[in-house]
Parts: structure tokens; sequence; C-alpha cells
């Protein structure tokens, strides 16, 4: 026997998205229902930006800002001038999370914990007593003539005026983005753009790259090579890690890194002092050796090379005992070294999957979205936010921020 609940509101998904659409809708008095499948909200959330959460991009100026969505950046002038930059820099710090601004103009909560930002939307949702109910996955959307009826949680049937889709896209399917919200999306007649990871990180072969697993440079330049011939290069921050490499310079260039496997074999060279060229840095090594002439090259290159890399470098060169002192080091292998450092060899394997993506595309297409309300075409009381829709975007605070952004026109205008 089924039982049957009524609300003004009803928010499918409970992420950064969902909670910010929940919350907007109760504040405006309406009766709402957050519905999560998960046993607690904003899982996501709570690990994004390694646990410190890059709650956005401080440009204010919606004219730099909104180029990096790429096709979408037309769409989002409206819901931006709703809710942007400026009012997310209000909203956190006048519910007690005063924000910084770090490089590259990525925001951050003040305490550096994203399980911060999760507190305050949940304050968000019970200030305007938001109905939760955490471990219930829907399992059937009814919708008629361009109305959605209903929404079913087992054998309970919920009814409401209008409903929020803020399931999440891909990425991350250990917290629970697991793509339903795009096979609902198919079942209601829309056509869904295949999800593919836009912001992942890259494998590598080479073991010595993986035993640096957690070492960053800042900044490395990377050139990439496809079948030999070079191909296009980078600069910035690049992350070790135990598969491979990341950090938002890799990160940003994924599609790009993409394209390139797609025309043959990658393979890259990093360069560990990309502002030093090779004649200068082999005199600061020079200097460097001079002032320590009598120790053992292992022990002593850990203060010049970049920190955590030294023995990384040093087995890169065969012809090198590590264990020279630095007054018997023959020029040539002391060249070498300056070598190395300029350019570590990688072969890239390949990108890694949704599941370790920051960030996948795909989900609905904006044409099918009222950029005021984010209410879809194909049905009237259907509002869709979030990684739902198809829209690309770099690593930097872009993605939150357009959670913020959707969730909050959905339960403006819901």
């Amino acid at each position: 026997m089924s039982t049957k609940q009524t609300y003004d509101v009803i928010v499918i998904g409970g992420g950064a998205s969902g909670m910010m659409a929940a919350g907007r809708a109760a504040s405006r008095g309406k009766k709402v229902l957050l519905l999560e499948k998960n046993k607690a909200l904003g899982e996501k959330l709570k690990i994004s930006g390694g646990g410190r959460c890059n709650i956005t991009n401080a440009e204010e100026d919606p004219h730099v800002l909104l180029p990096h969505y790429g096709a979408a950046e037309k769409f989002l002038y409206s819901p931006f001038s709703i809710f942007g930059v400026k009012q997310t820099f209000e909203f956190f710090p006048s519910r007690g999370l005063p924000l910084v601004v770090e490089a590259h103009k990525r925001a951050f909560p003040k305490t550096q914990k994203a399980f911060d930002v999760f507190l305050v939307l949940e304050k968000y949702l019970a200030d305007g007593h938001v109905v939760v109910q955490t471990s219930s996955a829907v399992t059937k959307i009814v919708g008629k003539d361009g109305h959605i009826e209903k929404v079913f949680v087992g054998k309970t049937e919920y009814v409401a005026d209008s409903f929020i889709l803020a399931t999440g896209g891909v990425s991350h399917p250990e917290t629970g983005s697991t793509g339903d919200g795009f096979k609902w999306l198919k079942d209601l007649g829309f056509e869904v753009q295949n999800p593919t990871p836009t912001l992942v990180p890259i494998a590598v072969s080479e073991k010595w790259v993986k035993k640096l697993s957690g070492i960053s440079l800042d900044p490395a330049r990377v050139t990439f090579f496809v079948d030999g011939m070079r191909s296009f290069v980078l600069k910035g921050r690049i992350l070790f890690t135990h598969f491979g490499l990341s950090g938002p310079t890799i990160l940003n260039a994924a599609s790009k890194i993409a394209d390139a496997l797609h025309e043959g074999e990658v393979t890259a060279l990093v360069d560990a002092f990309p502002d030093t060229d090779h004649g200068a840095l082999d005199t600061k090594l020079v200097e460097f050796f001079d002032a320590n002439k009598n120790k053992s090259l292992k022990n002593v290159f850990k203060a010049f090379a970049p920190d955590g890399m030294s023995d990384a470098i040093l087995s890169q060169v065969k012809s090198i005992d590590p264990m020279v002192k630095v007054h018997s080091l023959k020029k040539e292998d002391r060249k070498m070294l300056v070598q190395t450092m300029k350019s570590l060899s990688i072969t890239v394997e390949g990108l890694m999957g949704n599941d370790m993506a920051i960030v996948s595309d795909g989900g609905l297409p904006v044409t099918e979205v009222d950029a005021k309300t984010m209410r879809t075409k194909k049905y009237d009381n259907l509002y869709v936010t979030g990684d739902l829709l198809h829209i690309r975007r770099p690593s930097g605070g872009f993605s939150l921020q357009l959670c913020w952004t959707t969730g909050f026109s959905a339960g403006e205008n819901c």
C-alpha cells in the first residue's frame, strides 16, 4: 500500500546546488522536501578542494568570469546577475564563514575546511524548516503533458507544485554521483549529452613519478609531444600522485591531452626550473657545489633540488654515483644533472576515469533550459541545476560557483 505526501517544492539531490536551491525556496516561505539517497547530505562538497573547498573564483566581472564556461557563457549572464560571485562573497560571510582569496583568484573558507561550508548550508536548510530525508533514493519520476506529477521513493508517493533536479554528474561516484539524473532526464524525453571527464588527472608509466606522490612543483613547465613531435606546452602548478600527474595545470588541460592521445603516443618533459635557463641553472649549481665541495652529492643535493625531488632527479642520471663527493663530480655529469632538472621525461598512459575526475561534463544542454529560472522548457515545473547541466569549466572555483548560481536561481523561481 502506497502513501502520499504533498509539498510546495521537492528537491532531489542534497549536494551543493540542491542544498542551495532547497534553502532559497524555503526562505521564500515554501514548504520544501529535500530527498537524498546517501545517508548524509553534501558528501562530495565535504571532500571538495582536497578538503579545503575552492568555494568560488573571486573574479566579480562577469565579462571576465563567464568566458571560462565556454559555450555556456551567454546562457549564464542571466543567472549570474541573480546570484554571482559578489553574492557568494556576501552569502557565506554573512552566515559566519569568512572567505580568503589565494593565487589565481581561488577563494576558500578562511577556516580552510570544506566541512564548514557544508555546515553553513545545513543551517540554511534548518532555518527554512526544510524537511530533509536521507537514505531516500528516488525510484521513479512521473511526468505527463509537460508537467511533473509526482516522484516515488519505493512505494511512497511525493507530490509537489515544483521539482528541482540536483543529483549531480558522474565524477566521484563514491559520493553518490552516479548519473541518476541523466537517466531520469532521458526517461522524460530529453536529449542528454553523454558525460566525459573534463577535469581529470593523467596516468603515467614511470615509477619514479609515483614515488613522488603528494609532492608538487609550482611552477613547472610541461612540454607534451605526440609521436616525438612537440605538441603544446603548459606552465603552472603540477602535483605528483600515486598514478601520475594532477594539479590545476594538468586538470585544466585534460581535454587537450585527451585529443593528443587520439593522435598517437604522448610523452612529456617536465622542467622543474622553468624560470631559469640551462646556463643560469648550471652557474647556480657550480656556485652551490663550490660551497659544499667536500660533501656527498646525495646529501647536499637535497638543498638545491625542488623539495622532495632530489632522489628522483639523481635516479634519472645513471652515470652518477649519488654517494660521490661533490668535488669529484665530472663536468659532463653536472651538465647532465642540469639537463635532467630541465627535462624530466614521462610517458602518458591516458586520462583517469570518472571516479578520479574533479568534474565531468555531459547532461542537459542549456538550450533546453530557461536561463532566467533554470526551468526546463519541456516541463513547466521541473528545474535543473549544477552538474546536470552540460557546461564545461576549468578548475579554480568555477564549478561550485555554478552550483551556487543555478541552485539559488532555481530556488528563487520555483
